[in-house]
């Protein structure tokens, strides 16, 4: 039980870091990478049926029959144990097939997707996950059924002053919203705890959690971004730009995974951080984790030989895979807290094998020392780990929470933890 109050609170600290690059205050917001955004061309997709010209939303009015909003259910396993839970984001259609995009976030780790569309809560439809990019927090959704409105992408450069509509189903609720503001930088830094954008929008139209995986659109409906992130309090709020998402999504309509290896993960830490790593919640069957033995619940350290986490987002993990690719052998160091154990192997590769237990060294950063005896370590000694306060759980699955000043303040999906605002003692 110790160990499992430890990693609560682990959880808790580095949630809130990892987010500071892209949700922080105002004088620490991300900064533009100063480089130009590669030329992509803007394919539409060819139209399933002679009559899906019918269903291409055209005005902004319309663009809320083409929204939908997506519960995502499915098992986790977090630092207190394993549960079952749903939470809930929001989508767009862009084909009349019933294709969509989302965050990964949204969708990761569901067994099963429901899908209300336009707002219309009479009728559910059962989604499938097609393709996910882990990195790029981006998921291709299809909807069963045809004939559905849907949206076109904005084919002009997108540019400061730029006039934009966030839309989605925030908190939860059935009601439709669509909030107005302008881009307010064009290329902002996209890092954060559970994926690593290289590149994101950042505007000033309101979203609240529930938002996450809803259009930015122009005054005439069209697709600007997907909506990824927010520091409400200083009135920021991110979105995955198109030219970013297009050249993913071309690859996922062939059925490619992009910079995955198959889990549901976020970065986490100590207070010293003396141990950090990418925490796995769930695993996808059939992936490369799944074949290397991965398990919900282990911690990565490293990859490829480099510390993870150490900056609280995962920048290095995806750093490493989009070099060395998502089907290459790559080499990993697990820590394994319900056994005890640290483990070694590869994803695309060697199995994952027991290398050593920190149960008798205290330390799983060096879990070989059988004779350590630091009391300052992450396992001997919870008293230096200290949590954020909870500032507002919703039902829908997110929360709020902020750091003991208020100096930051995050929104997050409740399903990555369940959190104890008190520090341990």
């Amino acid at each position: 039980m110790r160990s499992k109050r430890i990693l609560s609170t682990i959880l808790v600290l580095i949630i809130t870091i990892g987010l500071i690059s892209c949700s922080g205050p105002s004088s620490e917001a991300p900064a533009s990478t100063g480089s130009e955004s590669a030329e992509v061309e803007i394919t539409e997709s060819k139209p399933t049926k002679e009559t899906a010209s019918s269903t291409l939303v055209a005005t902004l009015a319309d663009v809320k029959s083409a929204v939908v909003q997506i519960e995502a259910q499915g098992t986790f396993v977090d630092p207190e144990g394993e549960y079952t839970g749903a939470g809930r984001g929001s989508g767009f259609i862009i084909d009349p097939s019933g294709l969509a995009i989302t965050n990964n976030h949204v969708v990761s780790g569901a067994a099963l997707l429901k899908v209300w569309i336009g707002g219309d809560i009479s009728k559910s439809y059962n989604a499938q996950i097609l393709a996910v990019s882990e990195c790029s927090d981006l998921a291709l959704i299809d909807i069963d059924g045809d004939g559905f409105p849907y949206l076109e992408w904005y084919r002009d450069p997108i540019t400061v002053g730029l006039e934009v509509y966030a839309a989605g189903f925030p908190l939860g609720d059935p009601e439709f919203t669509l909030t107005k503001g302008i881009v307010s930088k064009e290329q902002a830094n996209g890092e954060s705890s559970w994926s690593s954008v290289n590149q994101v929008i950042e505007h000033d139209a309101t979203i609240n959690p529930g938002n996450s995986g809803g259009p930015l659109v122009t005054s005439d409906g069209q697709i600007v971004g997907v909506n990824y992130a927010s520091y409400a309090e200083a009135g920021q709020f991110f979105a995955i730009g198109r030219d970013t998402t297009l050249p993913i999504i071309d690859k996922f309509k062939q059925g490619d995974d992009v910079d995955s290896l198959g889990i549901n993960a976020y970065a986490v830490s100590n207070t010293d951080g003396s141990l950090t790593g990418i925490w796995v919640s769930s695993v996808r069957s059939g992936s490369a984790a799944d074949d290397a033995g991965l398990k919900p619940g282990d911690l990565v350290t490293t990859l490829e030989g480099l510390n993870l986490a150490e900056d609280g987002s995962l920048a290095t993990y995806c750093d490493i895979i989009r070099t060395q690719g998502d089907e290459n052998p790559l080499g990993m160091e697990i820590v394994r807290f319900d056994t005890g154990e640290t483990l070694e192997g590869q994803f695309n590769g060697r199995a994952l094998s027991v290398t050593g237990s920190f149960s008798s060294a205290g330390n799983p950063n060096n879990a070989n020392n059988a004779n350590s005896s630091s009391t300052d370590d992450p396992i001997s000694n919870p008293g230096q780990f200290s949590s954020p306060n909870i500032i507002e759980v919703y039902d829908d699955g997110y929360m709020a929470i902020s750091d003991d000043y208020g100096a930051l303040y995050v929104e997050i999906p409740s399903s990555w933890n369940q959190i104890d605002g008190s520090l341990w003692t």
